[in-house]
């Protein structure tokens, strides 16, 4: 996961510049590395708007849209009913 959150700096060869102290609430820690990952990306834009395409082109800018389902009534879950039984 660690390197996963560098990525962005050392693609545009920044790493060892800037430190980042970064909170994450919620999700996992594949998806907690992510959006930090996705938050460095969007700051170096913002300091350089010319690391743009570097960054672009490997998907950093990219927000993964999924979220979570929300639980339907008359199921335990959002997908899963409850067990059917014949008799």
């Amino acid at each position: 996961m660690e390197l996963q959150v560098r990525k962005p700096l050392e693609l545009v060869g920044l790493q060892g510049k800037f430190d980042v102290v970064a909170t994450s609430v919620g999700g996992g820690i594949s998806g907690q590395a992510g959006a930090v990952r996705h938050g460095i990306s969007r700051a170096l834009v913002g300091f350089d708007e010319s690391l743009r395409t570097i960054l672009k082109k490997d998907g950093l800018l990219t927000r993964d849209p999924r979220e979570k389902e929300r639980k339907k009534y008359g199921r335990k879950r959002a997908r899963k009913g409850f067990q059917w039984t014949k008799r």
